[in-house]
């Protein structure tokens, strides 16, 4: 079994997002494996800025120890309408439970802003994870070029109120 598999060994944080993780949180969009090929133009200039995590909930999950408090992944969520905008996990810990452990983040943001359900329209690489993490499938957000030459699946989190 390899380290991609193995669960997250060390203790990892979440926090919200501050304007001085801007760039390493554009790093990692831009650098994302799932990115590849195809996709590659959809990030090649992608930009998150301060005013961006200034303006909607960015959290981010740090690493300690191993990873020396790096940011290993996070997640933006817009509240109006509610949408998770964007979740990214670094490629070398991908599949050690950082992506679900967001998740569970945001759905007690959207719990404790009164909301029941949150909409995710997805980078069609990433329609398994969504559907493993308890995603919902509702339909698709057609292509829409040149922007976006390509259709999304779109998923929505239902969150419960307990």
């Amino acid at each position: 079994m390899g380290s991609r598999t193995s669960p997250v060994s060390r203790p990892v944080t979440i926090r919200r997002a501050v304007a001085r993780d801007a760039k390493r949180l554009t790093r990692l969009v831009r650098g994302s494996g799932s990115y590849e090929g195809e996709y590659a133009a959809a990030v090649a200039g992608y930009r998150v800025g301060p005013d961006y995590i200034e303006a909607h909930r960015v959290f981010v999950a740090v690493g300690a120890d191993e990873h020396g408090g790096r940011v290993l992944g996070f997640y933006s969520l817009v509240l109006a309408p509610p949408e998770l905008d964007l979740l990214f996990v670094a490629d070398e810990v991908q599949g050690r439970g950082i992506g679900r452990l967001l998740v569970t983040h945001m759905r007690s943001e959207v719990r404790a802003a009164g909301l029941d359900r949150v909409k995710v329209v997805s980078h069609p690489p990433a329609e398994g994870f969504y559907h493993r993490a308890g995603a919902v499938r509702t339909g698709t957000a057609f292509a829409n070029p040149p922007a976006v030459p390509w259709d999304r699946p779109e998923f929505e989190f239902r969150v419960s109120s307990e």
